[in-house]
């Protein structure tokens, strides 16, 4: 196991201060989180909530395997993914990540990186549930 990543994939409510106080550390100059939360609208339709499906296995995989390319690319310190699956109303948080680095640009820059690839790549699915129906949206291999 790496001690400089963190990977949790729960049906419980994230917690963005244990993912931020994760990569915390005393050679880090810049510290970036990215927080997604659950929006009341897409292209004009009102959402009610969202529910996300993963095949936990390789979406744990796939999300450490994200992470670690992510440190090595960036130089990071150390980063942390956590995603959410189940229901979630509006307002609440599906994704959490955060990367620490001698410099921002390198924590900014593994944080787009990682969000990027994690909805590319990471076997998580997403129903959003309107008010007339519902549609998957955002689904990855």
């Amino acid at each position: 196991m790496n001690q400089h990543i963190e990977i949790i994939l729960s049906d419980k409510t994230l917690n963005e201060q244990a993912c931020l106080d994760f990569v915390k550390n005393d050679d880090s100059g810049g510290i970036v989180t990215f927080v997604g939360t659950v929006r009341n609208q897409t292209k004009g339709k009102r959402v009610l909530r969202l529910d996300f499906e993963a095949y936990e296995p390789m979406a744990v995989s796939e999300m450490r395997k994200i992470a670690e390319q992510a440190l090595e690319k960036f130089s990071l310190k150390k980063i942390a993914i956590y995603h959410r699956v189940g229901n979630l109303e509006i307002g609440e948080v599906p994704v959490v990540i955060a990367a620490s680095a001698a410099h921002r640009g390198a924590a900014f820059d593994a944080c787009e990186y990682a969000i990027d690839m994690l909805k590319e790549t990471v076997p998580i699915w997403k129903k959003e549930i309107f008010e007339d129906g519902e549609v998957w949206v955002s689904a990855t291999p």
